[in-house]
């Protein structure tokens, strides 16, 4: 099992409540995902990142796929037009 987590902060935190949207729209068009969860932080503490993404994978190939998929690719442009910047760790249990 893969585990795939990002944080991102974002530019204007108005734009959690959207990017969480689009972020579980995922679910229903990538086959290769098991699970996926997206917080919106409540903190607001200077080392918090904005969003979270928690997503899970049978294996690395599905991660990869989900990775090239094109409706995970046309979210990028977006995340990256309305983020300050990205984290990211996978890992295999």
């Amino acid at each position: 099992m893969i585990k795939h987590i990002v944080m991102w902060s974002l530019q204007d935190k108005n734009d959690a409540t959207m990017v969480k949207k689009t972020l579980e729209d995922l679910k229903g068009k990538v086959p290769s995902i098991i699970d996926i969860e997206v917080g919106i932080d409540f903190s607001a503490t200077d080392t918090s990142a904005d969003v979270v993404l928690y997503s899970t994978f049978a294996n690395r190939d599905d991660l990869n796929a989900y990775v090239a998929h094109p409706d995970h690719q046309a979210v990028i442009p977006m995340m990256q037009r309305v983020t300050t910047s990205r984290k990211v760790v996978d890992y295999e249990i």
